[in-house]
């Protein structure tokens, strides 16, 4: 054996835990220092030593094949966790719409992108659950699994991988929808009384009334949601890991 096949290899056994450290939010993600990400993926990539077989070295096209196909299964576990955080997101968006407060988005470190402060808080509070209920540990399992019914080799890829991608867009949706329901509903009757008022007496201002009132009954609302979010957030983590797992599968 040469010492290129020695680096095949490891480029092998690295590649499937590499994606899913790249992919996962709360396991590295795009903004965790370089260094970190890598060593997480060589630790990930030695616990699973005991499961994984890694085949010899095929020629460099069927290698190319190999690896994108590890590629691919690791991003598509990650995407189970990322539905998670994305439904977190969507709630607090919703809810910071209805509040007023999307002029105020931030660079949110998690994603990149720009998140209102009631999305940052959603979406930290889907990721200290995780933690809490040990889904890291479950993650680290569905890696090991993914050998034990994937092997590294090449494969296709199963027209099913639409339907689970529907599934968890779905899972966003409605996580999200959960999330950001009492908020609205709450919102959606001082629109109402505000109606009302100013109809009442014509020569209000309705934004000038209704701005600060919409606020402090937001973040009422908020105060009272937000103990719920752990539990909310748990009962779809098993639904995730499962159309995860299924979305591995579809690169049989």
């Amino acid at each position: 054996m040469t010492e290129l096949d020695v680096l095949e290899r490891i480029g092998l056994l690295l590649a499937r835990p590499g994606a899913l450290i790249m992919a996962a939010p709360v396991m590295g993600g795009q903004f965790a220092p370089a260094p970190v990400r890598i060593g997480l993926a060589v630790i990930l990539s030695f616990t699973m030593l005991g499961v994984v077989q890694v085949p010899a070295p095929p020629p460099l096209p069927a290698l190319t094949l190999i690896l994108l196909r590890e590629v691919a299964i690791g991003t598509a576990i990650a995407m189970a966790l990322r539905a998670l955080i994305a439904a977190a997101e969507f709630g607090g968006h919703l809810s910071g719409a209805q509040m007023m407060l999307s002029y105020g988005s931030t660079i949110d470190p998690q994603g990149g992108v720009r998140n209102n402060i009631i999305a940052s808080i959603y979406s930290n509070l889907a990721i200290f659950t995780f933690f809490m209920i040990d889904g890291h540990h479950a993650l680290m399992r569905a890696l090991a699994e993914s050998y034990v019914s994937m092997p590294i080799g090449t494969g296709g890829v199963d027209g099913s991988i639409v339907e689970v991608v529907m599934r968890l867009l779905g899972v966003v949706f409605v996580l999200g929808f959960r999330l950001a329901a009492p908020l609205i509903v709450v919102l959606l009757i001082v629109e109402v009384a505000a109606g009302l008022l100013t109809r009442a007496t014509p020569g209000l201002d309705l934004m000038a009334l209704t701005t600060p009132v919409r606020v402090v009954v937001g973040l009422l609302a908020v105060s009272a949601v937000v103990p719920l979010v752990p539990g909310l957030v748990q009962r779809f983590v098993s639904v995730a890991m499962e159309l995860g797992m299924a979305a591995a599968a579809a690169f049989r």
